[in-house]
């Protein structure tokens, strides 16, 4: 199966709860129907990327990346790769080369999705369908910052940086039953 494949099936079986999102699921999956290059980031009208969530062992606190081009803390995640296989394997592959963190486990279903304007890497204005799942850290782990952001650090889930603004924390957060929902 190919990315483009799995990425149609795992937006097709999940149903989120929150009815913003089920009307985003179906853009992306129009977006998906459209273009069979949808997973690629040279997709100049948009792209899908794939985001992690990253829990400690504990559940108590997030993992979150200074992101340089935003300038706001963000959950892990980026660019799909020709090597994905999957959704999945390309946001456990992101977690695991920005966060450091060797072991990394990943819950398969998405728990949001969000479309979002950027410049990324083509240089030109484009849209990020970014699908976000819940990535758990065993205990102990340590995160090393790679070259793709500016601060990484582990951030009580009751002490958020931002929680409402732009980059939508509280709202991944509560999709992944970690906060209650946002009203």
């Amino acid at each position: 199966m190919s990315l483009h494949a799995d990425t149609v099936a795992a937006l097709t079986d999940w149903q989120p709860s929150a009815r913003g999102q089920q009307s985003l699921r179906q853009a992306f999956l129009a977006f998906l129907a459209a273009r069979p290059d949808a997973c690629a980031r040279s997709c100049e009208p948009g792209h899908i990327t794939a985001s992690a969530l990253v829990l400690s062992s504990t559940g108590s606190h997030v993992l979150l990346t200074l992101h340089p081009r935003v300038g706001a803390w963000l959950q892990l995640g980026g660019h799909c790769e020709p090597d994905d296989a999957t959704l999945v394997d390309a946001a456990l592959r992101e977690a695991s080369e920005e966060s450091g963190i060797e072991r990394l486990t990943i819950e398969p279903t998405p728990v949001h999705v969000d479309v979002h304007p950027i410049t990324c890497s083509l240089g030109v204005p484009t849209r990020h369908f970014d699908v976000r799942f819940v990535v758990h850290a065993p205990a102990g782990a340590q995160p090393v910052r790679s070259d793709e952001s500016l601060d990484l650090r582990w951030w009580p889930l009751d002490d958020l940086p931002d929680p409402t603004g732009t980059s939508g924390l509280a709202d991944m957060l509560a999709a992944a039953g970690r906060l209650p929902t946002p009203a």
